[in-house]
Formats: C-alpha cells, sequence, structure tokens
C-alpha cells in the first residue's frame, strides 16, 4: 500500500486530480479510452471540480458511479447530483459517456443487473475499469460495502444493492469490480477517519476496505486522517 500525506483536504483534491488525470492520459494513449468509477464526499467534489480543469480528450473518457443512494433524482443525498454539479457542469463530458446508476428502477435487483451489463459492455467481463476512487468512512466501508451487509459476500454479481443504510438502501460495486481496476485510489480526509485509516493501513478485514489488496491502493491523505496535527 502506498500512502502519501498532505496538508489539507485541498491539497488531497488537487493530487487526486492531477493523479486520475494523469491515468487518464495513459490510458488513452496506450488504449485511446479511460474508464473511470468514482465515489462520493465532500474531497471528491473539489477533486473532481479540479479535474474538470485538465485539458483531456474527454469524449474518450467513459464514467461510472461506485455507489449511489436510493433516492430521488433532485435529493442532495444523490452522488449523482454532486458529480454533475462538480465535474460535468464544466468538463465537456458526452453525456452518452456517463453512466448513472438506476437507482430509481422499479425493481433494483433488476437496475443492478442492467447497471452490470453496462459495465461489461464498456469494460468487459469481468469488467476492468482502469481507475476506481474509493472514499473511507469512519465505520471502515467503502464504496458501499458497508458493515454487517450481506453485500459484502458477494462475489457472482458485479453490481448489488444493500439493505438501509444511513438512511437509504445503496446500489454498489462489489468486490469483484473492485479486486479487478487497474488501479485504486483512495481519497482520505478528515479526523474523523483516523481509526479506519490506522485498521485499512494494518489490512484488517474486520472493516470493510481492508479486505482490498494492499498492494494494489494508493491512499491519498491528509495529516488529520492520519492523526498528526496540523501545523501549518
Amino acid at each position: 500500500m502506498q500512502v502519501e500525506v498532505f496538508d489539507n483536504a485541498e491539497a488531497v483534491a488537487a493530487e487526486g486530480a492531477r493523479r486520475i488525470a494523469a491515468a487518464a492520459r495513459t490510458a488513452i494513449a496506450a488504449r485511446d479510452r479511460f474508464t473511470l468509477a468514482v465515489s462520493g464526499g465532500h474531497t471528491p467534489w473539489i477533486m473532481l471540480a479540479a479535474l474538470a480543469k485538465e485539458d483531456l480528450p474527454w469524449s474518450k473518457v467513459q464514467l461510472f458511479q461506485v455507489d449511489e443512494r436510493v433516492a430521488a433524482d433532485d435529493s442532495p443525498d444523490r452522488n449523482l447530483m454532486h458529480l454533475r454539479q462538480s465535474l460535468l457542469s464544466a468538463a465537456p463530458l458526452p453525456e452518452a459517456n456517463l453512466h448513472a446508476m438506476p437507482v430509481l428502477a422499479s425493481d433494483l435487483t433488476v437496475g443492478a443487473a442492467d447497471y452490470a451489463r453496462t459495465l461489461e459492455g464498456v469494460a468487459g467481463s469481468p469488467p476492468r475499469l482502469d481507475m476506481i476512487h474509493l472514499g473511507l468512512g469512519p465505520d471502515g466501508h467503502t464504496a458501499s460495502l458497508v458493515p454487517n451487509d450481506p453485500v459484502l459476500d458477494v462475489r457472482d454479481r458485479w453490481v448489488a444493492t444493500t439493505l438501509p443504510y444511513q438512511g437509504h438502501p445503496r446500489m454498489t460495486l462489489t468486490y469483484p469490480v473492485l479486486d479487478n481496476a487497474g488501479a485504486l485510489l483512495f481519497v482520505v480526509t478528515g479526523a474523523e477517519k483516523v481509526d479506519a485509516l490506522a485498521r485499512l493501513r494494518q489490512h484488517d478485514p474486520a472493516i470493510p476496505a481492508g479486505r482490498l489488496d494492499p498492494a494494489r491502493l494508493l491512499v491519498l491523505a491528509d495529516e488529520a486522517a492520519t492523526g498528526r496535527p496540523d501545523n501549518g
């Protein structure tokens, strides 16, 4: 596991944007396409706003969601709403290249299966995304792979739904998709993440994030998340 520590969340966001842009340029030069899945969160929205300013061939970027809450389209709880505000309002990504999770499907199981087919159509079977951006909850969850949920044991589907968690059921990519990605980029900020980040660094399988292969993880964290005092 590679861990890089920055003074504050803004510096983490800037580095995250730089890393994603670099990965995009490499993938597009090699294969004429870049496949990316993004998570939600305050710092990631700053990161994606910075990414929108990068001079990239956006028509060659295919953008997926890592997870999404089951909520109305205009709900502030929806990651998609913030994704549109932070990245899509400024970056010329074709609408057809945005693959939003169908969380308003009348049957969420069918919706998850439809999203899995979309993944396969773009990224193969099993899907291999070039990069997946992940967050880390204080309880150690990543994506919507949340503690004590049956979704943690799903190995035969690329996309699944969760029980209600913090007010909403979720749709999420599963471990097989995360495990098959070209790169996993964690963005971790805030003092409330100290314990979870320490356990992630110990590869603690008792937290969902700790079940990922540590050799494949790049973690960008701020001083607060590591428990170091910010002397700036």
